[in-house]
């Protein structure tokens, strides 16, 4: 059972424990999709790599803010970040995204695939944590889902 650190903060420790346990998993999602984008940055080729590029260096720097905010919030509730590499790798709810890729739209497919998969678990958790009684941690995926759908959204208008 994970064991949280003492804090003034009054939300009840059941409800602390599931916030934390519903962020690291938010935040392992996150930051494997960073790397993600990552991939795609440097890796980009073809006849829309300039636009792309710029795009998914966009999309990183949102996600380092999200992953920050998650992160943040798990250690204001007295939890431990999961956030090494080791963990992330063990952890994440995302599917494995594929090294060789160059071509621009099959990169925007792909990340398009994980945005929408994140995007769906950050609904979940939004409700999960108002049922838990966590209104702050609640607006944080609230947050977090309206910056994963409008990136989904920019991705989908390159797929047509």
């Amino acid at each position: 059972m994970t064991k949280l650190a003492k804090t003034r903060n009054t939300l009840g420790e059941n409800t602390r424990l599931s916030s934390v346990g519903l962020l690291n998993a938010a935040l392992v999602d996150l930051m494997d999709l960073t790397n993600a984008v990552r991939m795609a940055h440097w890796n980009v080729k073809g006849p829309h790599f300039a636009a792309l590029h710029a795009k998914f260096e966009e999309f990183y720097d949102q996600l380092g803010v999200a992953s920050d905010d998650t992160a943040e919030r798990i250690v204001q509730l007295g939890g431990t970040p999961t956030g090494t590499t080791q963990q992330v790798g063990a952890a994440t709810r995302l599917a494995p995204y594929p090294a060789d890729l160059k071509d621009g739209m099959a990169h925007v497919k792909a990340l398009a695939d994980r945005y929408g998969a994140l995007a769906t678990t950050t609904r979940e958790a939004i409700d999960a944590a108002s049922e838990a009684g966590d209104a702050d941690t609640a607006d944080l995926f609230t947050a977090t889902s309206r910056t994963l759908d409008k990136a989904l959204w920019m991705l989908e208008a390159h797929l047509g």
